[in-house]
């Protein structure tokens, strides 16, 4: 078991609606491909402590549960990925960050 756990950052807020939609296109996505596993995903919780972030500040963050280090390697060249990241690129520019990892607990 191997976690993929995805920090994702707009450059600009977006409305709660088009995160919402965000996120679920890529629930659908992923989970479409038979890879993953599960897909755990939720809002950033904003306090005023976030002016302090030293790079950004998080969006939402997402959890991809998969089999072993094959599948996640394999989800990094499934097809249509880039199309779905450039249409949202396009529309709300993003960043993100990752970790691969064993659960943690």
């Amino acid at each position: 078991m191997i976690h993929h756990t995805m920090i994702v950052a707009f450059d600009n807020p977006i409305p709660s609606r088009e995160l919402d939609q965000y996120l679920k296109e890529f629930e659908e996505f992923v989970m479409g491909s038979g890879l993953v596993e599960s897909v755990a995903a939720r809002h950033h919780i904003s306090v005023p402590g976030d002016v302090h972030a030293p790079m950004a500040v998080a969006s939402a963050i997402v959890q991809l549960r998969l089999a072993d280090l094959d599948a996640l390697n394999a989800t990094f060249t499934m097809p249509g990925a880039v199309d779905l990241i450039k249409r949202w690129q396009g529309r709300h520019p993003y960043k993100a960050m990752w970790a691969n990892h064993e659960p943690l607990a």
